[in-house]
């Protein structure tokens, strides 16, 4: 079962086989092409050459007048010679179809009944027929006895043949042994197995080589693989033999190098979880301890640190319920529940809830909408996008500064963009800012109370979406994030339609 299962599905068997069977049926082809085209070339030469040697032999039955008197040895003696020649049979035939003379002796006086003979006779070279008859191995012809007289009774000569009839007196009939040619026929053909047989050994061994040769390259990058996964190696790819095997390990190479930014992504996201969640712990222990250490604490030390070990909790319970969303989103255990929504008075709900802490901050904020919008989109996800970016906007922005949020859309996507006017980001740090935990100022992100994975949840909701978010601005100058989603949810992707 596994070897009818190699042969059916391996690409080698497949190369030898379509390289063995083009090859057999091409010399196959080549050789019953040859043979039988020696066939028909020999047979015309011999017709060609049998007619000429008829029409020469006809003039001379004219000449010495051999229908009315067939008595002259002469004649009779190179129609013999033209049986022998041609191993074959010559019978002339007079106008009334009598056989005047056979070669073989046996139908002499006799009346011959042929549709050929009659249609030479009628014609004269029109009506002559050349006829093989593979089957019984001969060759049957026709050629009319034509004699031309003047039409004033006189000689015939140059200057008078215009004035000249053509009348047919007779016809003469020959059947030509193949034999000759049938033989070489097979001495060729037997030649032409020899040759075929070797033929078909040269390809064998051929279309084996060539199988494997080109399928070499495919084996050493399935054993660079293997080696990889058992964990003996983790270096790129090298194979250049063919553009497709060049493709196959550059597609690899490129699979390896994200499954190791991932491994290396997952050891930071464990340590950065570790970090972060025992941040709060300690010091809640070390507020703990504090009061545990002092028997007669007064009230007020008591109230200002179980409302520090508050803030803690309320901290790491934020950190938690952010990274169980983060984890949702990567398992895609929660579907997109869509929806048809008024993103206009979406954004204005958000903005709604954050003016008092943009109060409280000094910050402006601003809504601009170029025309009313409505989308398919999971209302949730997407309100918690535009609540990140403007919140962060609002936190790491300048005293009295301002932060405009405006809406547009085209046939395709509607487009949200926040921008602000505050610290801005670095350049260096753009390309790491959706990386869980990543803060561009980590003491003031503890300071405002943020947990480094806002931006990474936003780009997790804005991707489920089928959408792209965008960052442009310069650090002290502001920043300002593009999110653009499609106006109708591709269905079948994520999740389905509410």
């Amino acid at each position: 079962m596994n070897i009818f299962r190699f042969f059916l599905r391996s690409l080698r068997p497949r190369i030898f086989f379509v390289i063995f069977l083009a090859g057999i049926s091409t010399s196959v082809i080549i050789l019953a092409a040859t043979l039988s085209n020696y066939e028909e070339r020999a047979v015309s030469v011999n017709t060609q050459e049998a007619q000429t040697q008829m029409r020469i032999l006809a003039n001379h039955l004219i000449t010495n007048n051999y229908l009315q008197d067939p008595s002259s040895v002469v004649i009779s003696g190179e129609l013999d010679m033209l049986s022998t020649l041609y191993d074959g049979r010559v019978l002339i035939i007079d106008d009334s179809l009598k056989v005047v003379r056979d070669t073989y002796g046996i139908a002499e006086g006799k009346t011959i009944i042929s549709k050929e003979v009659v249609s030479c006779l009628k014609r004269g070279e029109s009506g002559a027929m050349s006829r093989h008859d593979r089957q019984n191995g001969y060759i049957e012809m026709t050629t009319p006895i034509i004699e031309t007289t003047s039409l004033e009774g006189g000689s015939i000569d140059r200057s008078s043949a215009s004035k000249a009839e053509q009348v047919v007196r007779g016809v003469m009939l020959i059947s030509i042994s193949t034999e000759p040619i049938t033989t070489t026929l097979q001495i060729l053909t037997r030649k032409a197995m020899i040759i075929e047989i070797i033929i078909v050994a040269i390809l064998f061994v051929s279309a084996l080589l060539i199988s494997i040769l080109v399928t070499k390259p495919f084996e050493r990058i399935t054993a660079a693989i293997n080696d990889v996964k058992a964990g003996y190696t983790n270096h790129p790819i090298v194979e250049n033999a063919y553009i497709e095997t060049e493709h196959i390990a550059n597609a690899f190479n490129q699979l390896l190098l994200r499954e190791k930014a991932l491994d290396d992504s997952r050891q930071a996201f464990v340590a950065n979880v570790s970090h972060e969640l025992k941040t709060p712990m300690t010091s809640i222990k070390v507020l703990a301890d504090s009061l545990t250490a002092q028997d007669d604490a007064p009230v007020e030390m008591y109230r200002d640190f179980m409302e520090d070990i508050t803030r803690e909790i309320d901290r790491e319970n934020k950190i938690i319920n952010d990274l169980l969303e983060l984890v949702k989103m990567d398992k895609q255990v929660s579907a997109l529940t869509i929806a048809q929504v008024d993103i206009n008075a979406l954004t204005e709900n958000v903005m709604k809830r954050l003016r008092p802490l943009a109060r409280r901050m000094d910050v402006e904020l601003t809504f601009e909408s170029a025309r009313q919008v409505t989308a398919e989109v999971d209302e949730v996800k997407i309100s918690m996008v535009i609540t990140n970016l403007v919140e962060n906007a609002i936190k790491y922005n300048k005293e009295h500064g301002w932060v405009r949020v405006s809406l547009d859309a085209d046939h395709q996507f509607f487009t949200l963009a926040v921008s602000d006017s505050g610290v801005g980001i670095p350049e260096e740090a753009a390309e790491h800012i959706y990386e869980r935990f990543y803060r561009v100022d980590k003491s003031r992100s503890r300071e405002i109370g943020g947990t480094g994975l806002g931006l990474a949840i936003t780009r997790t909701a804005v991707l489920m979406h089928r959408g792209s978010i965008e960052l442009t601005g310069k650090e002290g100058e502001g920043s300002t994030f593009t999110v653009q989603i499609p106006l109708i949810h591709p269905t079948g992707k994520e999740g389905g339609r509410s």
